[in-house]
């Protein structure tokens, strides 16, 4: 059935909301994310090979905890965004959002009317039928949550267009191909990636928009903080774990030295 938003929630309230993407196509991954105390979850199908049911079983996971699962995508098809959500999920992610125009059409995709074209279904969210179907609906358009990306110089550019988009709930930052898209790839501390980062928050800051930040380096979160971010997703759970586990070889193996 529908739950409550949580991650919508703290956004509305200005709390402090922290996530991380899952890589590993898991349940037992998402109890991982959710027992550590992550507010939300954003599971990634655009970098990761992941079967359906899997998702499914990924966000029935997190509704078994206080997590809000979030899916990102490989593509803006509204087929598979309609899917998603019917699977239950809390959000989706758009990645590479480059303009008003696709973002618009997308945020159609996942909203019922008079919001969208979003087909109807009672299946897991609206409780098969349970309840009223008209009031699923209604409850539908103000839980779900959609996220742009803005990761390419073009993004940058448009981001106030972008941010303007009735619909839009949060704006993710993805510095790692916007640093490639202006010809530098993973040179993310260089000065003209952090100024376009910089520019995007400002982007969505001036709209209303809550902006999501990911810290890579020392004072990142303490510096997002300062302008007002509140939202920050920490990585993926893939990166901390093979990182974790190659300091703990490595501290292990410095003792028998």
């Amino acid at each position: 059935m529908l739950r409550t938003n949580l991650l919508k929630q703290k956004l509305r309230t200005g709390e402090p909301a922290y996530g991380l993407i899952s890589s590993i196509p898991s349940p037992a991954a998402i109890e991982l994310i959710a027992e550590a105390g992550f507010d939300f979850v954003i599971i990634d199908m655009e970098h990761v090979l992941i079967n359906p049911e899997t998702v499914e079983n990924m966000i029935r996971t997190a509704e078994s905890y206080a997590l809000t699962p979030l899916v990102r995508v490989a593509d803006l098809n509204p087929k598979t965004l309609l899917r998603l959500l019917d699977g239950g999920a809390q959000g989706i992610v758009l990645p590479m959002i480059e303009g008003p125009e696709p973002l618009a059409e997308s945020i159609r995709a996942c909203k019922y009317h008079p919001q969208g074209t979003r087909s109807l279904n009672a299946g897991r969210p609206g409780a098969f039928g349970k309840h009223s179907l008209a009031e699923y609906v209604a409850l539908a358009n103000e839980q779900i949550m959609v996220v742009a990306m803005i990761e390419s110089a073009e993004g940058v550019r448009r981001a106030a267009e972008i941010a303007a988009v009735p619909g839009l709930d949060m704006i993710l930052e993805g510095a790692a191909d916007l640093s490639q898209s202006m010809g530098m790839p993973w040179q993310i501390d260089r000065p003209e990636v952090q100024q376009a980062l910089l520019a995007s928050w400002q982007a969505a800051s001036a709209a209303g928009v809550p902006y999501c930040a990911i810290p890579r380096q020392p004072g990142d979160h303490e510096r997002w903080l300062s302008r007002g971010v509140k939202s920050f997703v920490l990585g993926d759970e893939r990166g901390i774990a093979f990182r974790a586990l190659q300091a703990k070889l490595a501290a292990t193996s410095a003792e028998g030295k």
